[in-house]
């Protein structure tokens, strides 16, 4: 007895029409083209659509495994957590957002940092994850990748940050703003010793991110279609009150003004990755 299917239904050769039960969490729609993918194949594919290279989120940890040796990233500083100093309470309490978060993404703050390898090169690997709170700039991002440029400056080894944030933490406020100020400082005594930076901008980086460690990079990358800038362009038009030109803030749009220096798809960037880290090896 034959048997195919078509469209929402499978069809016996009896002429018996059944609906095909897709299990939930198969499928997901790209937001650019508007196709439906195969959350395997998704998968496989470093979560880009594979009809028009739409890059997708991607969690922490397959940016980890995707930048690094199998097995040689080792976390620092997972213990740190975000405290209520302010008591800040919007609709909900600060302390119940932050917990709240930890259990959705099952992450316990917005950045992993720790060392790890690639290609047999040691390096320092910060990577910043949008599923928590919007990967906003908080006192422990802010601490974390501090202590890991710090670590990275002490071995003499080359420092990378995955980037990826809505901006500073409102819940923290001058506090969170603060942050530019620690990480940018610990960068700037890094660079004194002649040691690399590496930064890979992704989907999106907004804020104080962008106004700090983000755009210090003695190499800046960014993925395809990365929206990158302080504001976002409805602000930033409303406020300049002018027509903002096609692709503003895009990652090649800024590649073509200047602030970027290459956009590489994900495909790409280990290998670009173990490039730029055999020349600042060379350059140690």
């Amino acid at each position: 007895m034959a048997i195919f299917s078509s469209g929402k239904y499978s069809t016996l050769g009896s002429g018996v029409k059944r609906k095909m039960v897709i299990p939930d969490g198969s499928w997901v729609k790209c937001k650019r083209c508007g196709h439906t993918l195969y959350n395997e194949r998704l998968e496989d594919n470093l979560h880009v659509c594979w009809f028009c290279n739409h890059h997708m989120p991607m969690d922490v940890n397959s940016r980890i495994a995707l930048l690094t040796d199998e097995g040689s990233f080792h976390e620092d500083d997972g213990e740190l957590r975000s405290v209520d100093r302010l008591k800040f309470f919007d609709s909900k309490s600060y302390a119940d957002r932050v917990a709240e978060n930890q259990r959705k993404s099952g992450m316990s703050e917005a950045v992993r940092c720790g060392h790890a390898a690639l290609n047999g090169i040691p390096f320092y690997l910060g990577v910043m994850d949008f599923n928590f709170m919007g990967a906003s700039m908080g006192s422990v991002v802010g601490e974390r990748i501090t202590r890991m440029v710090e670590r990275a400056t002490a071995g003499g080894q080359t420092a990378v940050m995955v980037t990826a944030s809505g901006g500073a933490r409102m819940q923290e406020g001058i506090l969170s703003l603060m942050q530019m100020a620690k990480t940018s400082g610990a960068l700037a005594r890094h660079r004194a010793r002649g040691l690399g930076y590496i930064v890979i901008m992704t989907n999106p980086t907004y804020g104080g991110v962008s106004a700090s460690f983000a755009t210090l990079g003695d190499v800046i990358l960014a993925e395809p279609g990365a929206m990158i800038g302080f504001a976002g362009p409805r602000v930033v038009q409303e406020t300049t009150k002018s027509v903002l030109p096609d692709g503003f803030q895009t990652a090649e749009f800024l590649l073509a003004h200047g602030l970027i220096d290459r956009v590489v798809e994900r495909k790409n960037l280990r290998k670009e990755l173990t490039f730029l880290l055999e020349i600042f090896q060379k350059k140690m």
